[in-house]
């Protein structure tokens, strides 16, 4: 099983920041402890002007991952959020097009470099997305959403026959396993499926986990723990329902905290590993105040590390040892 990190803190240390001691004791720590990243490429972000990607920043930090022996991912290829504002001036012909062009470009430059993709990003939600108007939802609403899946998997499959593609989302419910049910009737060429668990309000724990797992398990498909995240801090309110709604000005971590959360990623991990489906697990952040500014990471903000870090290393251990 891969023990995967979110790689965004690579970065900036592998553009630019290598001389600073900071950068580098973090990137150190990463590369001390996990062997697969994920690297962002939200569209919004990645190439905020059309006809202008951030190509070299991405490449650089890819190459330097793969170069150390990391498995990398790029992070998503379509996605209605952090979607590109200047695609609202074309129609919905237009959209689909360049979101199929966006994606053979990015499939094809990186290829070699990064051979998997979370081809499409939360597409239960995608077409019924009322939050802002954006390209994404227009073209799954005018088409369906299983034909943009189709498409887009399509396009990034053509670009790279090897890749590994996955499908990628936050809802964990029987919508979920029947849109995946749908899509493979349909031909739609999934290579893994990719299950969110953002656990800022608690974690899930053994019973509900093992249920996700019965969910997904039937279509015999490698499951990916794409985003996980368990806090070290005060658990988010229960009653916030888009977890982006809980924007607070600091978010710390504590002792009992660090404690719980070593505790419980060491029986969700142990849980996932005994499954024969599951090849990776992901933590979405390395260090503290990444997403919504939680203490999600296993590095504190200081670099310094938490019990966590050292239970991975341990449990990495044992691991590589029993599989000996």
């Amino acid at each position: 099983m891969m023990f995967g990190c979110g790689a965004f803190d690579m970065m900036p240390y592998v553009n630019g920041g290598e001389k600073d001691p900071f950068l580098k004791e973090r990137a150190d720590k990463w590369l001390a402890l996990f062997d697969y990243g994920t690297l962002p490429f939200y569209w919004g972000r990645y190439e905020p002007e059309e006809g202008k990607p951030d190509f070299e920043h991405l490449y650089k930090t890819a190459k330097f991952l793969r170069d150390h022996d990391k498995q990398v991912k790029g992070h998503p290829l379509c996605w209605h959020t952090v979607c590109a504002d200047w695609l609202m001036e074309y129609d919905n012909q237009t959209i689909l097009d360049k979101q199929l062009a966006r994606i053979d470009r990015e499939v094809s430059a990186f290829r070699g470099v990064i051979d998997i993709w979370d081809v499409i990003n939360e597409a239960v939600i995608m077409p019924v997305f009322d939050r802002y108007d954006n390209a994404v939802t227009r073209i799954c609403r005018a088409y369906g959403t299983v034909s943009l899946i189709k498409e887009v998997f399509a396009a990034a499959k053509a670009a790279n026959p090897d890749a590994l593609l996955l499908i990628n989302d936050f809802n964990l419910s029987e919508s979920y396993a029947e849109l995946i049910d749908r899509c493979l009737d349909a031909g739609v060429p999934i290579g893994a499926i990719g299950l969110q668990t953002h656990q800022h309000q608690g974690y899930m724990g053994r019973k509900k986990l093992e249920e996700v797992l019965r969910r997904f398990e039937r279509f015999g498909l490698p499951l990916h723990f794409t985003e996980n995240t368990l806090v070290s801090g005060h658990l988010m309110p229960g009653d916030i329902i888009d977890l982006n709604d809980y924007q607070i000005p600091e978010w710390p971590t504590t002792a009992e905290g660090e404690k719980r959360q070593a505790e419980q990623m060491e029986e969700m991990i142990r849980i996932l590993a005994g499954h024969p489906l599951v090849e990776a697990v992901t933590n979405w952040d390395c260090a503290d105040g990444g997403w919504l500014g939680a203490p999600s990471g296993l590095i504190r903000k200081d670099n310094s590390l938490k019990p966590g870090y050292g239970m991975l290393q341990r449990l990495k251990r044992e691991m590589e040892e029993e599989a000996e």
